[in-house]
């Protein structure tokens, strides 16, 4: 049965309804896919530049990088709803610049949906996109474009005060309109807090079982990561195993002249 096309009203009506599936992708080959397994959101996120382009953190990803990623991204996805993630200095410099850099990723790459990071200060911003009719989805907890200002990669929401800020953050983004949350290594009753106090779906990462939907990093959660996993990652195959067997296989193949054999070249 061929699956309906997922927007942003369809998708904030499934806040306490259904359990929203997302996962991230960076080419053709992953959004399709992605798409064929029928998830929710497609989101070509800024970790592209650890997960693809080997750096430390997502501050060096630029608008050309995503862009390139997202159109890519887009021949692959037919059914989900494909979302960006906006990069560091895309959306903090002006509210102009902020608006045109929202407006190429639908214009000029097909995304359906902009992610933004951060609480209360990036309401101008949200604001103005959402004035550009573009549908915007918030980033609370661990934002990785704050990484500096964080010190770490670190569970948020559990020093004092910082789980009323949090719940203040999202109320501030829903009211801003956002149509939906993630929620990025919170303690679990923090996230269920959150996820109870606002009216649009939250979609966790590291952040318990209670938020309204789940996302996962597509080099995770098929074990093709490079280092150390994360607690909250779930690996449903060993990708990494298997590639490293099918090369080290056509290495020795070609080694010990096992390949090519016949009828494996042209006459």
């Amino acid at each position: 049965m061929e699956k309906s096309k997922v927007t942003v009203p369809q998708l904030r009506s499934l806040k306490a309804k259904k359990k929203i599936v997302m996962v991230t992708a960076y080419d053709h080959p992953q959004a399709a896919s992605a798409d064929r397994a029928g998830v929710d959101v497609v989101l070509v996120g800024d970790s592209l530049g650890n997960v693809i382009l080997g750096r430390e953190s997502t501050l060096p990803v630029t608008m050309e990088d995503m862009l390139h990623h997202v159109k890519a991204v887009r021949r692959g996805v037919e059914s989900a709803l494909l979302m960006a993630d906006m990069p560091y200095l895309s959306y903090h410099i002006s509210v102009p610049e902020t608006v045109r850099n929202a407006g190429r990723f639908v214009q000029e790459a097909g995304a359906e949906a902009v992610k933004v990071e951060g609480g209360k200060k990036r309401i101008p911003a949200i604001r103005a996109i959402l004035d550009a009719e573009i549908p915007v989805m918030g980033h609370l907890g661990l934002t990785p474009q704050s990484i500096h200002t964080l010190g770490r990669y670190k569970v948020q929401g559990r020093a004092e005060g910082q789980e009323e800020r949090l719940v203040e953050d999202a109320l501030a983004l829903e009211e801003a309109g956002v149509f939906a949350i993630v929620l990025e290594c919170i303690p679990a009753a923090v996230a269920a807090h959150i996820t109870r106090s606002v009216a649009v779906p939250t979609i966790g990462i590291g952040a318990g079982p209670e938020c309204d939907g789940q996302v996962l990093v597509f080099h995770d959660l098929l074990g093709w990561s490079q280092g150390p996993k994360h607690t909250f990652v779930r690996a449903y195959a060993d990708l990494s195993g298997e590639i490293h067997r099918a090369l080290t296989g056509f290495k020795d193949d070609v080694e010990q002249e096992r390949f090519p054999s016949a009828g494996e070249w042209f006459e």
